[in-house]
């Protein structure tokens, strides 16, 4: 069995943007301050998302306890295709509670995010397909950890979120017309 500390995966993580930008900053020869600050907020976003989604959600010692890789364990594959039959599948109704809110309000950032940082994804269709395709390529990263399950409900609500934040974002796009 192999652990997966949770701060090597964040730096890890937080090394290959900061190796993009860099590759991007040498090819424009140039720093868009602006839009480095713009896209802090997508790696916040996705450093949150990783830290929520591969990670058990208890603390040990007040640290997050380690992603686990057991080889052995990796098929089948545990995967839900059925929506809303394992929704339900709490001990306790809090944690049921948990998992559809945390799951809904951890990608509500990404719908407002996303047309913020990308100019081409300006449109309810575009950002839909784009928070969901986030979605199911974290679905997709989690079915070889055995510990982790691939839902069709938590790209449910992965992308309901989306929805959710996309309509913040037109919210204030709307008033913000308005007002001009």
């Amino acid at each position: 069995m192999i652990k997966i500390p949770f701060l090597l995966t964040e730096g890890i993580f937080t090394a290959v943007w900061i190796l993009c930008r860099i590759v991007v900053w040498l090819q424009q020869k140039r720093i868009d301050w602006k839009r480095e600050a713009v896209l802090l907020l997508m790696y916040i976003n996705l450093a949150v998302i990783i830290r929520f989604t591969f990670f058990p959600m208890s603390l040990v010692n007040g640290h997050v306890r380690p992603l686990l890789f057991n080889p052995s364990a990796v098929f089948p594959f545990w995967i839900n295709w059925t929506p809303f039959v394992h929704l339900s599948d709490f001990a306790r109704r809090k944690d049921f509670y948990l998992n559809i809110i945390g799951n809904v309000a951890m990608f509500i950032p990404s719908g407002i995010v996303l047309p913020v940082v990308y100019k081409q994804l300006n449109t309810f269709g575009k950002v839909l397909l784009a928070g969901a395709g986030l979605s199911l390529c974290i679905e997709i990263l989690q079915l070889p950890f055995s510990v982790r399950a691939s839902d069709i409900d938590d790209l449910i609500l992965n992308t309901a979120g989306v929805v959710i934040g996309y309509g913040i974002y037109a919210l204030f796009q709307f008033i913000k017309r308005r007002r001009s």
